[in-house]
């Protein structure tokens, strides 16, 4: 899309791509915490845009429908990270369901319904799943849980040979095969939710209305997949 001199329509670019930082913005935002407000996530993307815009170059082979949403997401991700945007009450209290779902899984040989975490937590249910609530916005994997005791993280451990990449490590067949057998484990309404999100992309409120519940009973659903899959990934 270029002007009658023949440079890139910049603005004409934004125009157009627009919908799509919103799209991928409110899809995001199913996995934040209440306390972001989706108008900062959209204006992040927007910068995102224009940085694709900018850095593009057809020469590279990739088309610019496809180029743009991995600019989008990144610039959201990396504006994300710059702020403490998960309290560490919340980390904390999703560690101890980590550890209680792994302990009841090895007892039960199975995965526990969440009356039964709710109960080996020692709090009522509605303040487990005020818990899994609250937890929106944690992820399956992040660098914070990959640093080792003695302070090194996995980057330093894995990478400093200058052989396979980060992203090359992180998806070793190890990884993949315990993180599928982990899906496979998970109770089935979970495993529909995970499906319906990461595969078909549906937001939380287009899953509720999917399966017939509200959104924030997808937003706990969600949260405790998961935790099931990371109390599993842990010992990675």
């Amino acid at each position: 899309m270029y002007t009658a001199s023949g440079t890139r329509d910049t603005q004409q670019l934004l125009a157009q791509f627009a919908p799509l930082v919103k799209r991928i913005a409110h899809h995001m935002m199913a996995r934040l915490p209440a306390s972001v407000e989706i108008d900062d996530v959209i204006q992040t993307g927007m910068l995102g845009l224009l940085d694709a815009v900018n850095r593009y170059e057809e020469s590279h082979g990739a088309q610019f429908e496809t180029y743009a949403p991995q600019r989008i997401r990144g610039a959201i991700l990396d504006g994300l990270r710059q702020g403490d945007w998960l309290p560490r009450s919340i980390r904390r209290d999703l560690r101890r369901i980590e550890g209680t779902i792994a302990k009841l899984e090895q007892h039960l040989g199975r995965a526990p319904s969440e009356q039964e975490v709710a109960r080996e937590l020692g709090v009522p249910l509605a303040d487990y799943q005020r818990m899994l609530q609250d937890a929106r916005g944690y992820q399956l994997i992040s660098f914070e849980d990959l640093e080792s005791e003695d302070g090194s993280d996995y980057l330093e451990r894995h990478c400093e040979d200058g052989g396979a990449g980060p992203l090359d490590a992180l998806l070793d067949r190890k990884l993949r095969e315990r993180l599928v057998k982990g899906i496979e484990s998970l109770p089935e309404r979970e495993k529909v939710v995970m499906g319906l999100y990461y595969e078909e992309e549906l937001n939380y409120r287009e899953i509720g209305e999917t399966l017939g519940v509200s959104e924030s009973r997808i937003c706990q659903l969600h949260s405790q997949a998961i935790a099931r899959l990371r109390s599993q990934l842990r010992s990675l």
